[in-house]
């Protein structure tokens, strides 16, 4: 089965709201890095020093990839990433080979067979 890895990087406030809509499009589970930090094309203003930055996630979830184009765009309507500014990116990278997936593999296989 052909894999990829979904890769959401959205707001802490959206973080929910995005995990929903790639369930709701197939996606079988999610990982969490909390507390990331990046600048898009306008970096944040700073007060006295401080930094005025929305806490960020990085979101990751392993998909079949002939589900993972409609999972981005779920995640990017969830989580506003079209309407301005600052509001997250996503990716989707294949995956050649991947272990670990075995209590999962099954419930894929079944919803891809279902889609079919």
């Amino acid at each position: 089965m052909k894999m990829a890895l979904v890769v959401a990087l959205v707001s802490d406030d959206k973080t929910t709201e995005v995990i929903d809509a790639a369930r709701a499009g197939g996606a079988t589970g999610d990982t969490i890095i909390s507390g990331v930090r990046g600048e898009g094309l306008r970096p944040e203003k700073t007060f006295l020093g401080l930094d005025l930055t929305a806490q960020r996630n990085m979101v990751l979830f392993i998909v079949a990839e002939s589900r993972a184009r409609d999972i981005l765009e779920r995640i990017a309507t969830a989580g506003g990433m079209d309407r301005e500014h600052g509001d997250g990116v996503a990716f989707q990278i294949k995956i050649e080979d991947a272990v670990g997936l075995s209590t999962q593999l099954p419930t894929l296989m079944e919803e891809l067979k279902e889609a079919q």
